[in-house]
């Protein structure tokens, strides 16, 4: 087992940062491709059922997002928790670690359930603008997809306990056996193939956890078995210092993803002012979003474990190399799909089954939206360096700006002009901002080490 730990300091602390990245970021990508995969298989069959159910879903997904935040934080503070004590040599703690994580998720999956039982119906009285189609078709689908999110909570963790050992290899099986299980599960539940009952908007949310609880299952065998380099007990005892630093790393990720959730809710309310089709259109945009982007995701949320452990073994312009080479990869590989997303958006909104008047609307979105995603990446890469570092806080304050108070203020300023246009360019100039100020942010907590 030292032998093994030792392997893993000597791939975090030694290996050729050009490589170590884009190793590391890889697994992620994939990772993150699939988890967004399950919404955006849901859309694309689910608006074969009609507008208005593709438009359930896209009122679905502010609240799906606030519930994957709980998951998604706990899993960024256990990864940087675990890789700063595997660079410190601590093995304690990475049990005492991982133990908590475990506890946290189950934590977060309880909540979710409180908040499934208590608001689901009276979010969709208030969202669906009085359409009681849309209102049944996204209750019926939320209320099962939060009520059994410990597979999605549980899955969370079991995969980064994988990508703090080295291991990142692994987990695409689990990745594997959850994304094949919803997407073979989705056409058969939603339409009523082979003799099971037609569900429609129920059906995809049945497939979408039954694939969650397959990848939980299988993350736990597969740590079991072929990861001992991070113990864990079921059930977990949870160590109260180990549960404030996940919290202390994670609650800022968790929290711009509850604020990217809010603006979502924000600007639904003020799409709904010019017409259901243009939510759908945005709740499209969001879909497509969690895909094309993940090329950065994945690197940067790589990232944040290589900062962290370069840190605790005190090589700081290793940090620096990584920074820089995370803003490369990031950079070349989204700029081959900024390219198929402005030459080439009627063929991708066709996916959804799109109305004439939804692909005239939804181009013009596409194209706006592609550039501001090409301008987040920076701000996305430092926000992530920052997390590496232990500024949860600073980090936070970078992403509320640009995808959520930018955003909200641009749209609310532009909204008396009564375009459309003019909505979907407030996350363009909201990106504008955000670059310089993620650069300003960096370089004065860089320069403090």
């Amino acid at each position: 087992m030292a032998e093994n730990v030792l392997e893993r300091e000597n791939k975090m602390g030694t290996e050729k940062m050009s490589r170590l990245v884009i190793v590391t970021g890889v697994p992620l990508m994939v990772s993150l491709l699939i988890n967004s995969l399950y919404n955006f298989v849901d859309s694309v069959f689910v608006s074969r059922i009609s507008e208005q159910a593709l438009t359930a879903l896209s009122l679905a997904w502010p609240v799906q997002l606030f519930c994957s935040a709980l998951g998604f934080g706990n899993a960024i503070g256990l990864n940087a928790v675990i890789s700063r004590a595997l660079g410190e040599g601590d093995r304690d703690k990475v049990k005492r670690a991982a133990d908590s994580a475990i506890f946290l998720a189950v934590c977060a999956w309880g909540l979710i359930c409180v908040l499934c039982l208590a608001g689901v119906r009276r979010y969709f009285d208030w969202q669906s603008g009085g359409d009681e189609t849309i209102a049944a078709y996204g209750r019926d689908y939320l209320t099962i997809c939060m009520l059994f999110s410990f597979g999605q909570m549980g899955q969370w963790v079991f995969d980064r306990f994988v990508m703090a050992s080295g291991k990142g290899h692994l987990f695409l099986f689990t990745l594997s056996a959850a994304s094949l299980t919803n997407l073979v599960l989705d056409p058969i539940f939603i339409f009523g193939l082979f003799g099971v009952p037609r569900m429609e908007a129920r059906g995809a949310a049945i497939a979408t956890v039954i694939g969650q609880i397959v990848g939980l299952l299988a993350g736990i065998v597969i740590n079991r078995r072929w990861n001992r380099e991070i113990p864990f007990s079921i059930p977990p005892r949870p160590d109260g210092k180990c549960v404030k630093e996940i919290l202390r790393i994670g609650v800022p990720s968790s929290m711009i993803d509850i604020l990217t959730a809010l603006l979502t809710v924000v600007m639904n309310s003020l799409l709904l002012g010019f017409s259901a089709t243009a939510v759908a259109v945005y709740g499209v945009m969001t879909k497509i979003r969690g895909l094309v982007t993940v090329g950065t995701h994945g690197i940067d949320n790589g990232l944040i474990p290589i900062v962290a452990y370069n840190l605790g073994a005190k090589k700081y312009e290793r940090i620096d190399q990584a920074v820089r080479w995370a803003c490369v990869y990031s950079a070349c590989i989204y700029a081959v799909i900024f390219a198929a997303l402005e030459l080439a958006p009627g063929p991708i909104l066709r996916l959804f089954d799109a109305s004439e008047s939804m692909s005239a609307m939804g181009a013009q979105a596409l194209r706006i939206f592609a550039a501001a995603w090409f301008l987040s990446i920076p701000g996305m890469i430092y926000a992530a360096a920052l997390q590496g570092l232990g500024q949860g806080l600073r980090s936070m304050a970078l992403t509320m700006a640009r995808q959520a108070a930018l955003p909200v203020a641009a749209a609310l300023a532009l909204r008396p002009f009564g375009s459309l246009w003019l909505m979907w360019a407030a996350f363009l100039l909201a990106e504008c901002a955000g670059a310089p100020l993620g650069a300003l942010l960096w370089r004065k907590t860089r320069g403090a080490i």
